[in-house]
């Protein structure tokens, strides 16, 4: 593919960069920080030493973060634009 200035492989090189940023941040913001609760900040059950040795700056006791792990955000499944890309299914 002709890149104009840019080398070979540079557009591929981007795409890789960008992907890895990302997963960098995914996995960053998923890791709770700060000090541990000892108590969940939902149903104030008490949080178990190993939870709390295990996950630095866990907040939540297992049933409540299994509960908000649950929790999906439900999206209808509908092009109502009626693109072309809906009639390919």
């Amino acid at each position: 593919m002709a890149g104009g200035w840019a080398r070979d492989g540079a557009v591929s090189e981007q795409i890789e960069a960008s992907i890895k940023d990302e997963l960098d941040r995914m996995r960053s913001r998923s890791v709770p920080t700060g000090a541990s609760l000892t108590h969940c900040a939902e149903c104030e059950e008490e949080i178990p030493e190993a939870r709390r040795a295990a996950i630095p700056g866990v907040k939540l006791c297992i049933d409540c973060q299994q509960e908000r792990d649950g929790r999906g955000v439900t999206r209808g499944g509908i092009n109502r634009r009626g693109s072309k890309d809906s009639q390919l299914k």
